[in-house]
């Protein structure tokens, strides 16, 4: 195991580009399987969730092959219908897609319940329920989630509540069912809609994503085809927020503006200047921070996997400012951790109060997950003295290559062993 050790106090200066989604990349390796056709997928992030999820399917006798460091072949001729890999399954929240994209192509699949990030009870009965409504039968046993249908009939289907993760899995059973299938309050990510747009590539008929009605008629055959994946919103959201918090002055290039008109509001709002170019953004900041208030929200609102982000620039501004976390329960692990650079936050269940303070100091401190890994890196590039942050691992699971990109924009930010050892305090 490694670690990141860094300096703060740098201005970040200069440009930046953005990789593929990891969210719409976890959606889109499963979905391959449900053709016997070569799937090449390009812009993919070279970054350790999709290794997972490609090496799954490597396990089902999928063949797997990079063409190079961002392009993924996928040849799932000869895929065997079995259980995945539990050593492997457990360790990846995505793996649930599997259960959608089995079912979809064999009327039948077997997934271990997944693991991830670990924020609390996140069940998937939203997602059994759109398998039952198409027809299919379900139990839970020993740990496995079996779902299987004589066959799968297109029906309409309303989710209790906006799930990703549902909305995703039951269009990956639906494509093939026979018939028209309604998902009714769906979720409106850009991944969700990048999806549909592989699925539409292959043959598939789905109409409406980015809305809440999501139409998809039944095809009897899907071919292979050649996409590329959008840029990830929350990879740009971050070196915006760590230019706004180190008052630096960035171009982030590959990305969709549309896709962070939300994290662009609240950043502005906090004191940020933020210049839109056709397919970059320019963020610079020299003002003193301004407190605010945020929910996150599912899409178009603010987005739950930046809260942590932006939690680190709310310490640094002036007033006190409130979040509300209406998406995830037990996302502010972090927080205790920010609290030992000498953050000021208090939490009550979904609520914390953030209190300005002066300056954040460096210490040794551990990423409980991914989005918590990245703010503790924001928080480090900010403050006086060193920052040691451990459980990278969790990073490595979203960001490609984040500590190059640093360097390359004037982070004082390395990756050291697991028995690196901070220098002693020089003698008063």
């Amino acid at each position: 195991m490694s670690k990141y050790v860094i300096v703060g106090g740098n201005k970040l200066q200069g440009k930046v580009s953005i990789g593929g989604a990891k969210n719409a990349a976890l959606a889109i390796i499963p979905a391959s399987i449900l053709t016997d056709g070569v799937c090449t997928i390009k812009n993919i992030p070279n970054i350790s969730d999709v290794s997972l999820i490609a090496n799954i399917l490597a396990d089902m006798n999928v063949n797997v092959r990079m063409v190079n460091k961002n392009t993924l072949e996928i040849n799932p001729k000869n895929i065997i219908r079995k259980t995945p890999s539990y050593d492997l399954v457990r360790r990846i929240r995505a793996s649930y897609y599997l259960l959608g994209a089995l079912l979809g192509r064999f009327c039948s699949a077997s997934v271990y319940l997944p693991g991830g990030c670990n924020f609390g009870v996140r069940p998937i009965d939203q997602h059994l329920k759109g398998f039952a409504r198409l027809g299919a039968n379900y139990k839970i046993d020993g740990g496995i989630v079996n779902v299987e249908a004589k066959q799968l009939i297109g029906t309409t289907i309303y989710l209790d509540v906006v799930s990703v993760g549902a909305t995703i899995n039951i269009m990956l059973s639906a494509v093939k069912a026979e018939g028209l299938t309604v998902i009714e309050n769906a979720a409106k990510e850009p991944h969700v809609v990048d999806l549909a747009n592989f699925l539409n590539s292959m043959g598939a008929d789905v109409r409406g994503t980015g809305t809440d009605v999501i139409k998809i008629h039944g095809v009897k055959f899907l071919k292979g085809t050649s996409y590329s994946i959008i840029p990830d919103q929350i990879e740009a959201g971050t070196y915006m927020a760590a230019a706004v918090a180190t008052k630096g002055d960035i171009i982030i290039k590959n990305i969709i503006p549309k896709h962070l008109e939300a994290i662009k509001s609240k950043l502005e709002e906090i004191g940020a200047k933020i210049e839109e170019l056709e397919e970059s953004i320019r963020v610079t900041c020299n003002n003193e921070l301004t407190r605010c208030n945020i929910k996150t929200m599912p899409h178009p609102g603010f987005p739950t996997d930046m809260q942590p982000q932006i939690s680190v620039l709310l310490s640094l501004a002036k007033g006190t400012s409130i979040v509300n976390e209406s998406v995830w329960d037990n996302r502010f692990r972090y927080v205790e951790e920010l609290r030992r650079m000498g953050a000021n936050i208090s939490v009550d269940g979904k609520i914390s109060v953030v209190e300005g303070v002066d300056r954040l100091t460096g210490t040794l401190v551990k990423a409980t997950d991914l989005r918590a890994g990245a703010a503790l890196i924001i928080a480090g590039l900010t403050s006086s003295g060193e920052t040691i942050i451990e459980n990278i691992d969790h990073i490595d699971r979203g960001y490609e290559n984040i500590c190059k990109k640093l360097k390359g924009v004037g982070a004082n930010i390395k990756e050291v062993s697991e028995k690196y050892q901070p220098p002693l305090p020089k003698a008063l």
